[in-house]
């Protein structure tokens, strides 16, 4: 009388649990590796906090959705069926960021297809390519200065002299407010100064620093033009 109930599961691949953990762990590792190579090979200043998690859950569900395949052709019809009815807003900024997301959907598939031997080589042949080819920071002169222009995005409430402003002067020399406009219908403000780092600090750890903040909600950083007026 049940068997509509059990039937689905019992045709199932039939894959032992100890061995989907097995796999859904190492689709973990591996992702771990393919979202540590990007942070190695990519700015801070370009990195979203929430890309590297990301690849990592990426490949995760990619070897889940393999193992939930397998072979079965109507089973795969069906999850794309399923998957088309979902809308994605978010657009990858970056070239360079799709390809790490198509890295971490190989590795997850390669994960659950029961082949490790493909991210293991891939992972090696992948991560040197990308560390070969990844661009040079050039050294423009504002930069040598520590001179940048910084716009900070932040809820309408912020107290701009808050602990805003005591992250700002923790990592800067001096900064100077250039224009406070709203954004998002007035629910925020685009605040952007004139700013110059601390020789010991750096422009990644500036930004770190800031999406630390509470109602920070964006950070832009951008190398202050040499023909612009300094500080």
């Amino acid at each position: 009388m049940l068997d509509f109930l059990t039937a689905p599961f019992v045709e199932g691949p039939g894959i032992a649990p100890g061995e989907v953990l097995v796999r859904l762990v190492l689709a973990m590792a591996f992702g771990g590796i393919v979202a540590w190579v990007y942070r190695r090979t990519r700015s801070a200043v370009d990195i979203s906090p929430t890309f590297p998690p990301t690849l990592v859950l990426l490949a995760i569900l990619i070897a889940m959705v393999t193992q939930v395949i397998g072979d079965n052709v109507a089973r795969a019809f069906s999850l794309v069926g399923a998957l088309s009815i979902v809308r994605f807003r978010t657009v990858v900024r970056d070239t360079q960021d799709t390809a790490f997301v198509i890295f971490a959907v190989v590795v997850g598939m390669a994960v659950g297809a029961q082949d490790p031997a493909i991210p293991l080589v891939g992972i090696a042949v992948v991560s040197v390519a990308a560390f070969l080819m990844r661009p040079k920071q050039a050294s423009a002169p504002g930069a040598a200065e520590g001179r940048y222009r910084l716009e900070v995005r932040v809820t309408s409430g912020q107290d701009l002299n808050g602990p805003l402003a005591a992250a700002l002067d923790a990592h800067l020399i001096d900064r100077r407010l250039i224009s406070i406009g709203t954004a998002r219908q007035g629910m925020s403000l685009n605040v952007l100064y004139a700013v110059r780092v601390r020789a010991g600090t750096s422009a990644e750890n500036l930004v770190r620093a800031l999406n630390r903040v509470e109602g920070v909600q964006g950070v832009d950083l951008a190398i202050q033009d040499a023909l612009e007026p300094s500080l």
